[in-house]
């Protein structure tokens, strides 16, 4: 049923069970519940979910009116709240830690400019060091399911060039300790993330605090070679004096947590469809083939790979093949928070009546899966992202060109400060898989998105499926 409210406020649909609301319908399919609504009600609506007034703003053109207006509309105190809950320690917003938030936000200048290109350079020998390691076991076809492949892979070379080497013989064998721990506690993530008490789901509580516990200053003073960027949270936490142990080490927690719980799905969906579709692969692999040899590097687990960041630009169709996997499998809510009852001025003379504590949010996958944007939205094209062997960023909705079209991290305040680091991260994979492995599909099963992340990220795979790779002759 739909609710006319106050003046210049959108219509309300309301749930049959008052406080649920919509919550279940949303939980199923967030996707084809919304497009329903914008078919009976238009662009904006308001949606009751859990005791929550939500209001959807479905057009993309509006949507520069909420990402410009970051000071009526906040971001940053929900994501904390979600956060803190999510990974234990204390809310920053709280008077305790003054200026907390905005000094770790500083940090993240560690992670653009010139400081990525080392952080990236890093990160490009750690992944060598693994394939290198996975080539020595490859004599002949080696057969291993792909997404913990690329769990492994991304977990593993992501967690060294973040918080250094494990120094014990089996180092491999502590790390891989941490990443099947990390994997129970990301089953349970979009539970914590929907505020489910963690004393409901079995063994989180007790495998996200042996987590934690691996990031007690004791530990991590062991581990060797680790990055600027967590060295500069581990020398800001030690300002202060409230922040216990145990606090600090489930902040670097869920600092790993944001550095591959989307990297790793990401990874599996670019290379899953690539795979798919042997022309794709064929083209990557081409315009890998072409740049080292034209910069006269060899391939081959012998040798170290080295790429520029100009050079990684360049490769247009790895990047356009990775842009189109994040445009099908990325699905997250931008969210923003009304700190005041407010007027928000849309184009076109529209307004939106808000009051305090409103929700307002972006659903950009609607957009991605626009087929008005993106013909064909549900089929993989490779070169979508390509006109004229040059990189395409003009795509028009109603014969206007939109200034959003692809928004795989977020938007505007809300954006992901990694973005940077992880696109690298995922075209080095990508460049180092393809140029020291031949790599086939050996089942033929088709893979699905699995919806329970809906609007938290990346989504998942409903299944795992199996390849295989050898050394390239």
């Amino acid at each position: 049923s739909v609710f006319n409210r106050k003046t210049g406020e959108p219509p309300l649909i309301n749930g049959w069970i008052p406080y649920l609301g919509k919550a279940l319908i949303f939980r199923k399919d967030a996707f084809k519940f919304l497009l329903d609504q914008q078919k009976k009600l238009g662009d904006i609506f308001t949606v009751h979910i859990a005791g929550r007034y939500i209001t959807f703003i479905m057009d993309p053109f509006q949507y520069v009116y909420v990402i410009r207006n970051s000071k009526q509309l906040e971001f940053h105190e929900f994501a904390d709240k979600m956060a803190s809950k999510t990974f234990d320690y204390p809310a920053l917003s709280k008077g305790k830690f003054p200026d907390l938030k905005e000094n770790l936000h500083r940090i993240y200048q560690y992670l653009q400019g010139k400081p990525l290109d080392i952080i990236s350079d890093h990160m490009m020998k750690n992944l060598q060091d693994i394939f290198e390691w996975k080539c020595s076991q490859a004599t002949d076809w080696e057969t291993e399911k792909m997404y913990k492949f690329c769990c492994s892979v991304m977990f593993e070379a992501s967690f060294v060039t973040l918080y250094g080497r494990v120094p014990a013989a089996d180092g491999h064998k502590v790390i891989s300790e941490i990443r099947d721990k990390f994997i129970k506690f990301d089953a349970s993530f979009p539970y914590l993330a929907a505020n489910i008490p963690i004393e409901l789901l079995g063994a989180t509580k007790k495998v996200r605090k042996e987590l934690i516990h691996h990031f007690l200053l004791q530990n991590m003073t062991k581990w060797l070679g680790g990055s600027k960027v967590v060295q500069a949270r581990q020398d800001i936490f030690e300002k202060y004096e409230l922040l216990g142990d145990y606090d600090k080490a489930a902040h670097h927690f869920a600092f790993l947590w944001a550095s591959v719980g989307n990297t790793i799905p990401a990874t599996f969906w670019a290379m899953y469809y690539l795979l798919r579709h042997p022309e794709a692969l064929a083209a990557v692999r081409d315009e890998i083939d072409h740049l080292l040899q034209s910069t006269g590097q060899k391939r081959g687990p012998t040798y170290n790979i080295h790429l520029t960041r100009e050079q990684l630009d360049n490769l247009v169709y790895l990047e356009s093949a990775l842009n189109e996997s994040l445009r099908m499998c990325s699905s997250s809510m931008n969210i923003r928070i009304s700190q005041e009852d407010f007027i928000l001025k849309l184009e076109g003379n529209q307004e939106v009546g808000l009051r305090k504590g409103d929700w307002i949010a972006l659903y950009p996958q609607i957009l991605h899966m626009d087929p008005e944007v993106y013909e064909d939205p549900k089929e993989y094209k490779f070169d979508r992202y390509i006109e004229n062997g040059r990189k395409k960023t003009t795509f028009y909705k109603a014969g206007r060109k939109l200034k959003y079209f692809l928004m795989p991290f977020g938007s505007g305040i809300s954006m992901c400060p990694g973005r940077f680091l992880a696109m690298n991260e995922m075209k080095m994979f990508l460049f180092l898989l393809l140029a020291h492995f031949d790599v086939e599909l050996v089942e033929n099963k088709a893979v699905r998105l699995d919806n329970s992340r809906m609007g938290l990220g990346i989504l998942l795979p409903d299944v795992d499926i199996a390849f295989r790779y050898k050394l390239r002759s």
